[in-house]
C-alpha cells in the first residue's frame, strides 16, 4: 500500500492527512495559530507560526500512522494546499520581512483603484481574467511599496502562504497555477506569469517563484526539514493547489456538470471548466484548476462560516462554555436552536458582510446587518437568520454562474458547515438543486494528497484519482414547499445590499475619518 501526505495551511490552523492509494485517511495532525488584527480591516499572520504548527502537525500525523497502520509508513509524495492570496515578503536571506497580509485583509482599496487606472479595467480582465480586489496579492505589494518603503526596499521574493511551507520544507521558491491565478499577476488563460502586469506595476519578475502545474514534482524535502518533521529526506513535493482548487479535487469536481459549495470560514461556489471562461464584468473569479490543463470559475462570500463563528463567539458564550464542558460541538446546539424556527426566521434577515464582500458585490465597505428585528425575535431566530443569510449569499454566486453559462446538476457541500444535515437540506432548498456530501469531509488536505498521488504515479490522472478515492456520503433533494418559501425570501434579500450602499459609504467615511 502506498501513501501520500496532504498539508492544508488554513486561516485558523493547519491540517495534515496521510491518505492511502484507495483514499482512506489513515492518520491526521492539526495545529493552530492566531489571526492578527492590528487595525480595523487588517488581517495578518506570523509565517513562523505557520511553520511551527506545520512541523508539529506532520510529526503528530506520522506518529499516529505508526499506530493506525502498525508499521512504519513511507510517504510517496507530499501535496500542499492553503489559504490563497496572502503575501509573504522575504529578503535576500530568505527571512520574513513582516507579518503576512491575508486574503481577508481589506486595507488595499486605494491600491485596487490605482491598478485599475494604470492597466485599464478592460485590459486588466483580458490579462488576468479578474478585476482588482482587496484580497488579491498585487494590491498588497503596491500597498507595501507606498506605506512601508523600508520593507519594500528589502524584498527579494514574494510567496503565497502554502508556498512558504514549501520553501521551509525544501528550500525552493515555487508555486503552481491555481494559487498563482489569485495574485492578479498571472495570465490565467495562458497559465503563466503576465509580463505586462509585472511591467505595469513595476514588480520585478524575479521576485516571483517558478510556477508549475499542480501535479508536477516541484521540490523535495531537505535534510534539515526531514530532521524536524520526521519525513524522509528527498520525499517529492508536488505543486499542490490553492485551498479551493484542492478542495474541489477532494470533492471530485474535476469534470463539467458538477459544482462544489464550501461552507468554511469563507464560502465558495466552484465550477469546473474545460476551457478558459470568465465573467466579462469579473464578478466571479476565473482561475486555473489544479487539474492540469483545466480551469474553474468561483464566487466567494468572505464571511460564511466566519459569520456563524462570530455569532457563536459573541452572542453564544454560554452555549460555547456549556458545550465544552459536555465535550460536544457548540455548533450542534446552535444548529438545533435554528432548526426549531420556521423558514425566514419570522421576518429576520441577516447580511453576512462582516469582512466586506467579494461576490457579487466587490465592496470592502460592506458590513453585516440584522434587518427586521422585533420584540418577537430570540437568539434562536438570529441563529437561523445567520445560516439563511450565508446560504442566500452563496445563492447570489450560483445566480451569476448561471448567467455566465456554467451550471451544475448537483452540488457537493464541504467545509465545516457540511457536517450539519440541517444546513445541507437548507442549502438544497435555497439553491433548488440536489446537494450531496462527499464521504470525506477533510477538505483541501485530502485533495492535496490526491494531487500528490498523481505526481507520485500512484494514479494516472486527477480524474482517475477521484474516481478511485472520492465517495458520495449522502444527498438532499429540495423540499418543494420550503424552496417556494425561500424563493420569496431571496427576492427580499437581494434588494437589501443596494438599499444600504449609501449607508456603507457614510459609515466607512466615519470610521476612517
Amino acid at each position: 500500500m502506498e501513501y501520500t501526505l496532504g498539508i492544508d495551511l488554513g486561516t485558523t490552523g493547519v491540517k495534515v492527512l496521510l491518505v492511502s492509494e484507495k483514499g482512506e485517511v489513515v492518520a491526521s495532525g492539526n495545529g493552530e495559530y492566531p489571526l492578527l488584527i492590528p487595525r480595523p480591516n487588517w488581517a495578518e499572520q506570523d509565517a513562523e507560526a505557520w511553520w511551527d504548527a506545520t512541523v508539529s502537525a506532520v510529526k503528530n500525523c506520522l506518529a499516529e500512522s505508526c499506530v493506525s497502520v502498525r508499521k512504519d509508513v513511507k510517504v510517496a509524495a507530499i501535496g500542499l494546499s492553503g489559504q490563497m492570496h496572502g503575501s509573504v515578503f522575504l529578503d535576500d536571506k530568505g527571512e520574513v520581512l513582516r507579518p503576512a497580509i491575508l486574503w481577508n485583509d481589506q486595507r488595499t482599496v486605494d491600491q485596487c483603484r490605482q491598478i485599475t487606472a494604470m492597466v485599464g479595467a478592460e485590459r486588466l480582465i483580458e490579462l488576468t481574467s479578474n478585476r482588482a480586489l482587496t484580497g488579491f496579492t498585487a494590491p498588497k505589494i503596491l500597498w507595501l511599496k507606498q506605506n512601508e518603503p523600508e520593507s519594500y526596499a528589502k524584498v527579494n521574493k514574494i510567496l503565497l502562504p502554502k508556498d512558504y511551507i514549501r520553501y521551509r520544507l525544501a528550500g525552493v521558491f515555487a508555486t503552481e497555477v491555481s494559487d498563482a491565478s489569485g495574485t492578479l499577476l498571472f495570465n490565467v488563460r495562458e497559465r503563466k506569469w503576465s509580463v505586462e502586469m509585472l511591467n505595469a506595476l513595476e514588480i520585478p519578475g524575479n521576485w516571483l517563484p517558478d510556477c508549475f502545474e499542480s501535479t508536477v514534482v516541484s521540490s523535495r524535502v531537505s535534510a534539515d526539514a526531514a530532521r524536524l518533521t520526521g519525513l524522509d529526506s528527498g520525499t517529492p513535493i508536488v505543486g499542490g493547489g490553492g485551498d479551493q482548487a484542492a478542495g474541489a479535487v477532494g470533492n471530485g469536481i474535476v469534470n463539467t456538470g458538477v459544482a462544489s459549495c464550501v461552507l468554511g470560514t469563507s464560502g465558495v461556489v466552484f465550477w469546473h471548466c474545460d476551457t478558459p471562461a470568465y465573467d466579462p464584468m469579473a464578478r466571479l473569479h476565473s482561475f486555473c484548476h489544479a487539474v492540469p490543463g483545466k480551469w474553474h470559475m468561483m464566487g466567494v462570500t468572505l464571511a460564511a462560516g466566519g459569520s456563524l463563528r462570530w455569532f457563536r463567539d459573541n452572542l453564544c458564550q454560554d452555549i460555547k462554555a456549556a458545550a465544552e464542558k459536555k465535550g460536544i460541538d457548540p455548533y450542534e446546539i446552535i444548529g438545533g436552536m435554528a432548526q426549531e424556527i420556521s423558514v425566514g426566521a419570522e421576518g429576520l434577515l441577516f447580511l453576512p458582510y462582516l469582512a466586506g464582500e467579494r461576490t457579487p458585490y466587490a465592496d470592502a465597505d460592506a458590513r453585516g446587518a440584522f434587518l427586521g428585528l422585533s420584540l418577537r425575535h430570540t437568539r434562536a431566530h438570529m441563529a437561523r437568520s445567520v445560516m439563511e443569510g450565508i446560504t442566500m449569499s452563496l445563492k447570489d454566486c450560483l445566480e451569476l454562474g448561471e448567467q455566465s453559462g456554467v451550471q451544475a446538476s448537483r452540488i457537493f457541500l464541504s467545509g465545516g458547515g457540511a457536517r450539519s444535515a440541517f444546513w445541507q437540506q437548507m442549502a438544497a432548498d435555497i439553491f433548488e438543486i440536489e446537494v450531496a456530501r462527499a464521504g470525506s469531509d477533510e477538505g483541501p488536505a485530502f485533495g492535496a494528497a490526491l494531487l500528490a498521488a498523481v505526481g507520485a504515479g500512484i494514479h494516472k490522472s486527477v480524474q482517475a484519482a477521484c474516481a478511485t478515492c472520492v465517495r458520495v456520503k449522502d444527498a438532499a433533494k429540495p423540499d418543494l414547499a420550503q424552496a417556494d418559501r425561500y424563493r420569496r425570501l431571496y427576492e427580499i434579500y437581494r434588494r437589501l445590499y443596494p438599499a444600504l450602499t449609501g449607508f456603507y459609504k457614510m459609515d466607512a467615511s466615519f470610521i476612517n475619518g
